[in-house]
C-alpha cells in the first residue's frame, strides 16, 4: 500500500489538472452559502443516462445516473464509481465534464445516485445547528418542510439500492469499487466508506462537510485505518467547508497511521476543487484494488 502523503499543489501544478464549469456544493450541513464557480444544477452532461427506479421504502420513483465507458465489455470485470452530490445538488452533479472523461478513459462505470433529495446527507448523523454567518440563527429551509423524520436513512438505502442494481445489471469487479463525494457527499463518503466497508477498495471525500461526525472522527475512521485507503482533497479558499475542518480530520487520519492522501490547493473554493481534484482521485482509485 502507498504511504500517507500530504500534497500542497501550487497554482502551477494546479494549472496541470484540467478544468471545467462544476455542480457546486450549496455548503455547511446547517446554513448553505452558495460559492465559486459553477451553478448547482445544470443540464446533465448528454453521455449520461438518466434513469429512476422504484423505491419501496416510500413508493415512490427515484433518479439516479449512470455513465457506461465504452471499453466496458460483459465477459470481464469493469470497475465502478458511486459519486455522491453535495447539499442541494442532484445525481447528475459529478457526472459532467472531466470526471466523465476520466471515467471513459479509465474504463468505468460511474453512478450517481440522488441520496432520496438534495437534502439526505447519506445517513450522516445530525449534530446541532451550525450559525450562520456571522454567528447569526441558520435559515430555514422551506424544500425541507416536508421531508421524511428518516430522511438521512432513507438516503444511505437509496445508495446502497444503486450500488446493488449496478451490481446486478453489469459485470462489477467487486475488487475495484469505489466511492467519492463533495461536501455533503464528500461526508456521506467518510460514513459510508466505513459503515459498508467492506465494499469499497478505496474512498475518496471532496471538501466533506463532515461537521457533525468531526468529534467522533476517530471513532468512524478506526474499522477502516488498515483496510480501505481514503483520499481527501480541499481548497483553501473554501469558506462553505474551512480547510481548518478538513484538516483536523487529516491529523486524525495521521494519528490512526492510516493509508491516507491528502491534496490541497491554493487558491481553489468550494466549487473549483471539484474539478481540480479529480485527475488525483481517479489516479489513487487506479492505484488501489481490494486483496
Amino acid at each position: 500500500m502507498r504511504p500517507n502523503t500530504f500534497i500542497t499543489l501550487g497554482l502551477a501544478g494546479a494549472a496541470l489538472c484540467l478544468q471545467m464549469g462544476v455542480a457546486q456544493d450549496a455548503g455547511k450541513q446547517a446554513a448553505p452559502a452558495p460559492q465559486g464557480r459553477g451553478a448547482i444544477n445544470r443540464a446533465p452532461d448528454p453521455r449520461v443516462q438518466q434513469r429512476t427506479y422504484h423505491f419501496q421504502d416510500t413508493n415512490e420513483d427515484l433518479p439516479y445516473a449512470v455513465f457506461v465507458s465504452s471499453k466496458v465489455t460483459k465477459d470481464r470485470k469493469n470497475p465502478l464509481i458511486i459519486a455522491l452530490h453535495g447539499l442541494g445538488g442532484d445525481q447528475n452533479s459529478l457526472m459532467r465534464g472531466n470526471t466523465v472523461d476520466l471515467a471513459e478513459e479509465g474504463g468505468y462505470i460511474l453512478a450517481g445516485p440522488m441520496g432520496y433529495n438534495p437534502r439526505g446527507w447519506y445517513g450522516v448523523p445530525a449534530g446541532p445547528p451550525r450559525a450562520g454567518r456571522g454567528g447569526a440563527a441558520p435559515k430555514a429551509n422551506p424544500a425541507a418542510a416536508n421531508d421524511p423524520p428518516n430522511l438521512r436513512e432513507l438516503s444511505e438505502t437509496d445508495v446502497l439500492n444503486v450500488l446493488g442494481m449496478l451490481r446486478k445489471e453489469f459485470n462489477i469487479d467487486d475488487r475495484r469499487t469505489y466511492l467519492m463525494g463533495h461536501s455533503m457527499g464528500g461526508a456521506g463518503t467518510l460514513y459510508l466508506g466505513s459503515k459498508h466497508a467492506s465494499n469499497w477498495a478505496a474512498i475518496a471525500a471532496i471538501a466533506p462537510a463532515a461537521f457533525s461526525m468531526q468529534a467522533n472522527a476517530a471513532a468512524l475512521l478506526t474499522p477502516i485505518k488498515d483496510t480501505v485507503p481514503v483520499m481527501v482533497t480541499q481548497g483553501d479558499a473554501d469558506t462553505a467547508v474551512p480547510v481548518q475542518n478538513t484538516r483536523a480530520w487529516i491529523e486524525t487520519m495521521k494519528e490512526l497511521k492510516m493509508n491516507y492522501s491528502y491534496v490541497e490547493l491554493p487558491g481553489e473554493d468550494h466549487g473549483s476543487i471539484i474539478a481540480k481534484s479529480m485527475p488525483t482521485i481517479f489516479a489513487f482509485f487506479a492505484e488501489h484494488t481490494k486483496k
